[in-house]
Order: structure tokens, then sequence, then C-alpha cells
């Protein structure tokens, strides 16, 4: 028991940087702050004594501050270990006057707790205490608390300018060895505006994500960018281990609500921020947040509690069996491990959950492929291949997860930049990932074509054919009827090979069209119907079309719509008409035809009705 107020133990404990730091011994390991909250004041004093000290290792998470122990003229006096790489520490790595060490963030807390990673001094940065003496961590809970618990000795800034944060985030001031008041800004961090390439990276994450899903967004402009695709979202929530400004036009708008979620409902859970004094300002005594320490916020237990838990990662490159590099540029490190691998397998054991890595297709100058037939030499595997599951770039989606190697190599090409595609499956082709006679992609996947349609109570999702359908089209060929596959073949085929099917599913989406509806069983989606044009007489715009309902689905409507849906494709396309061949008892796409309201001219020879229909036709001008 104490026999004085804690005001008094306070008062007590009041000294000046320099007097602080003399705690600081030769050889002693000392932990920084981090983020916004890295002890400025502290630092600089640090550095500004130098003399005083030798052999002192610096750790810390990735920091906002200025580092002057990472500069060369301190090499003999600091020795930086960085659980992260940032900008102001990348350098030092890389000239081998600091190390790196990756670990998971989630790991990082319990290497402290163990003494395994021992803490002689941690240098930290808190607000001024409440009526009980508790301060707040402020917007940096993640590892300083930890820190703060495992030190043999703590010496704070005390910061009226620190925000006041709830959750798993006080210390009381008997818990702290030296107190410094001081009063200076945060520093800020702001992410550019997001250009042409990550503004469409977005819209497709965007459209992975439903309306009750729970966020996390990792570091780096990309996953930042897919905010601005969320605004017609409903009730997300957020569980992530970095909260910056990007988010706070959808909690202000109302999409992000927590009013959903099954862990932590109505509250937004993080563990630290970077961003503006707008983000600072508003976290601040904000209860609709709650901070906490990394080994829970980035625990893949914890994680997987929410459900349609969506983690939405960075990486530098991928390669054609699903590996992720996201830490180094060859041998270079870049960054760090930080919380990707706690997210990824945490959203993937969430009921729903989505695991998602997104990176340009290309390096800034667009003359690297981000995707590779093998990663760089040096470069480090993050994200293994059976941890993969989606990966996003400019140019699409590639679901990986259960798929096989050639499957992946085929979805990551299709997703990869068009002047790369063909080298890229070339150097497949050489490993032998995929069939040597593989077509190559040919188009730029048009993603503004998909949507939903539903018929008799069951909701269908039609988009354009892909060249990762091939299995799922065989699969549609094996469950048609005799009947239906001469109505649409014009010969009673039994098989449908590779060789073949891959003239079904690689179009160049321009002069060839195909639309696939699938639906949802157990699990998986399966192709239901196929709609399809082929501009064969350029000279007078006209396509031949074909349709294609699997036999259980077929009187509902499916054929028509398709139909339509290609028309509005093909106009849009600036294709002037539709011909087809149509078998002589087989009626339905005849009267499709003739529902369309365009004029129809048939011929019959040898049995096949010639069918055939211009746009320009009820009065219409060309578009």
């Amino acid at each position: 028991m104490y026999s004085t107020p804690w005001q008094e133990r306070y008062a007590e404990k009041v000294m000046t940087a320099r007097d602080a730091l003399r705690a600081i011994k030769r050889g002693h390991t000392v932990f920084v702050g981090s983020g916004a909250s890295g002890p400025q004041v502290l630092v600089e004093e640090m550095a500004k004594w130098s003399a005083d000290f030798a052999d002192l290792k610096v750790v810390h998470l990735l920091t906002l501050i200025p580092a002057p122990y990472a500069e060369p003229k301190f090499k003999h006096r600091f020795r930086h270990n960085a659980f992260f790489v940032g900008d102001n520490v990348r350098e030092a790595v890389a000239e081998g006057r600091a190390d790196y060490t990756p670990i998971y963030l989630s790991e990082i807390p319990g290497l402290f707790k163990s003494g395994r990673f021992h803490i002689d001094v941690a240098l930290i940065q808190i607000t001024p205490p409440d009526d009980h003496g508790f301060c707040s961590y402020g917007v940096s809970v993640d590892v300083v608390k930890s820190a703060a618990e495992s030190a043999d000795y703590v010496i704070a800034g005390v910061n009226p300018q620190m925000p006041w944060t709830w959750g798993d985030s006080f210390i009381h001031v008997d818990h702290i060895d030296a107190l410094v008041e001081n009063d200076v800004f945060l520093p800020e961090f702001r992410y550019p505006e997001p250009d042409e390439v990550t503004q469409k990276i977005g819209e497709n994450v965007a459209s992975l994500i439903e309306d009750g899903s729970t966020l996390q967004l990792g570091i780096g402009a990309v996953p930042a960018s897919i905010l601005p695709g969320l605004k017609d979202k409903k009730d997300l929530g957020i569980h992530t281990e970095m909260l910056t400004d990007a988010i706070l036009d959808l909690i202000k708008t109302g999409v992000v609500t927590n009013a959903r979620k099954t862990l932590h409902r109505g509250k937004a859970v993080i563990s630290f921020c970077v961003g503006t004094s707008r983000l600072y300002d508003f976290v601040g005594r904000n209860p609709f947040f709650e901070f906490h320490p990394s080994d829970y916020v980035n625990d893949p237990f914890v994680i997987s509690q929410n459900d349609k838990m969506v983690a939405i990662n960075a990486a530098l490159e991928v390669d054609l069996t699903g590996q992720v590099c996201s830490d180094s540029l060859g041998y270079l490190f870049y960054s760090g491990i930080g919380g990707q691998v706690d997210f990824i397998r945490g959203a993937a054991r969430s009921r729903g959950g989505k695991p998602i890595i997104v990176l340009p297709s290309t390096t800034r100058d667009g003359t690297v492929s981000r995707i590779v037939s093998r990663l760089s030499e040096g470069a480090g595997v993050v994200i293994t291949r059976g941890d993969v599951h989606y990966v996003v770039t400019e140019y699409g989606i590639a679901d990986l997860h259960g798929k096989n190697i050639r499957e992946r190599a085929l979805a990551l090409i299709h997703i990869a930049h068009p002047k790369f595609r063909e080298e890229l499956l070339e150097q497949a082709k050489l490993r032998h990932y995929i069939f040597v006679d593989q077509l190559p992609p040919l188009g730029v996947y048009p993603a503004e074509l998909e949507t939903c349609a539903t018929f008799d109570g069951v909701e269908v999702f039609f988009r354009p054919i892909k060249p990762t359908d091939e299995a799922m089209m065989q699969e549609l060929f094996y469950s048609l009827s005799e009947d239906s596959i001469y109505y649409r073949f014009f010969h009673r085929t039994q098989v449908m090979p590779h060789k073949k099917v891959q003239h079904f599913t690689t179009i160049d989406y321009q002069k060839d069209m195909a639309i696939v509806g699938l639906v949802e069983e157990e699990g998986r989606e399966k192709i239901i119907a196929v709609g399809r044009y082929a501009l064969l007489e350029p000279e007078s715009n006209m396509a031949e079309a074909a349709l294609l309902v699997q036999d259980d689905w077929q009187g509902k409507g499916i054929g028509s719509w398709l139909l339509r849906y290609l028309i509005q494709i093909a106009k849009s396309r600036k294709i002037t008409g539709f011909k087809a061949q149509v078998v002589a008892d087989n009626r339905a796409p005849l009267r499709m035809a003739h529902k369309t309201g365009y004029t129809v001219e048939t011929t019959l020879e040898d049995g096949v009705f010639m069918v055939s229909f211009k746009f320009q036709e009820r009065g219409e001008t060309p578009e």
C-alpha cells in the first residue's frame, strides 16, 4: 500500500530527458515506442548524448519519428534491430549497419514477456494521467504495452497532445520509473492519392466484400485504395492492426458501423493508428474504438472469430505457384512480415472470410512484372502457397485456394499485365506448370460486364468467361443430355478435351465474347449456361451467336436473358447483328430470336435454320 497520493509519487518521477536517460547503460537493449507515438524528445536527447553510450541495441517496429541512431556517424554507439523495416532505417539495414528480425507481429509481445528478448529500458510516450493515475498509450498499443510491462526500466514522455484511447490501453504512473513532460505534435502520415491502377485494384477488391464484413487493411497505399469503392456497402466492421485516415469517411457516412461484428460488436478493434491530426483527434476519447495489444488483435484465433473477416494486404511480387513475397526486394529487406500472415490465416479460418493479397501488375515504371515465373533471387516467402487465397491486380482477381499449380499459373497469368503474359506463359510451359499447347491469354478481362439476375428465386452470377474456366466448362459439357450436345455442337460428340475446350475459354473480349452463368452448389461455383458470339464477318460487323443452358436449368428464361445481354454487349462494341445456326427441331432459340423485337430472317438448309437479325431495325440508329 502506498502512503502518499499518486500525484506526489508522479511528481517525484518527473525529471529532464537528460536525467531520465542516465538509466541507460552501455550494452543495454532499448525499446522505442511505435508509429506516431514514438518518443521524439527522448530519442533526440539519446542521440545528443551519444558519447555517453556504447553498443546500445535499439529495437522497435515501424516509427514515424527520425531515427538518428541508424545514421552512419553513430554506428559505434548504436545498433538498430528492426522488427519492421521502415523508411527511416531501410538504408541502415541495407548497408549492414542495422539488423532485421523477421517475426509475426502477434508473437512479438510474447517474445518480450517470456524474457527471451530482454529489454533493459523502454522509451515510450503516453498521455497525462487521469484522476486515478492511469495514462493511456494513445495511438500505439501494439507491442508498446508488452515492452513497457517487460522492461527493467520505463521512461515515458508525457505529452498532452497524445489522444486518450480506450481498450486495453493503460499504464499506471506507479509502473513508470521516469517521467519527462513535453508538448509536441504527433508526426503525421499521408498516403498519396490513389492513381488509376490503385483505383482499379480497389474496385476489384471491393467486389469481393459483402455487407456485414469485418475488414483488416494492411500497410500500403494499395490496401487503402479500396475504401472509396466501399461507399455503398452496409454495416462493415473493423478489426485491424493499423488504422489510417482513409477509414474516417466510411465511419462518418455510416458505412462502417461494427453493428454486425461477431466479436466486439459495435467496436472497431485496432492496435495502432498512423495518419493526420484529423485521425488522432477522431480517435481521442472515442468509445467507437478499442485499442488492444498485438498479441490479441493479431492472434489468428481471435481474428477468425469475426465472421466474414476480410484481410487485405499488399505484396511486392507473387510467383506462378502462389508464393508471396512482401518484405524484400531480392536481397534487400524492404519492410517486414508484420501482421500479414496473422490476418491471412485468421481470415481463412473465419466463417465466410476472405484473405486477399493485392499488388499492381508491374513496378511503378511498368518495366517489370510483379507476377513472376519465380521469385527474385534472395526474395523471401512471407505467404506460402498453402496460405494464399485471393490475389488481386488492376487486371482482375485470381482465386488460388484449393487450385492445382496449372490452375494457379493460368489464373495469375490472366491478371498479369498483358505485355508480360506471353512471356509468363512460356516460362510456365518450360516448368511444366501448364499444358505445352496452352493458348496465350488474348484480351483484358472486362470486369464491368459482371452482373447478376434471378430465375425462379435463384440468383445467377453472370461474367465473361476466363481461361481458368476449362474444368467448369468440361463439367458443364459432361452434364448435358445427348440432345443438348447435339443442338449446340451439331453432332453427338462424347468428349471435350483440353485441346478443344481451351478454344471456348480463351477469347479476346472484343471480337469474341462469352458470358457464363454461375451458381453456387455445395460450396463451389458451377457453370450452368454460356452465351457467346464471335465476329466472323468484319466487313458487315455481323457476329455468329450461340447459347447453351444446362438441362436442369432450361425453361427458366436464362437463355432469353443471355441473348438480350449479348446483344447489349455486342452493340456497345459496334457489332451490327447476329447470325446463328439452329437445328430444325430445336425451336427454343428461334422463339428467343423473335422475342428480341428485331426482324429475323431464316432459311432452312439440310435440316438447319440459318438465322440472322440486325440491331439497327425498330427505328434505331447506329450507336
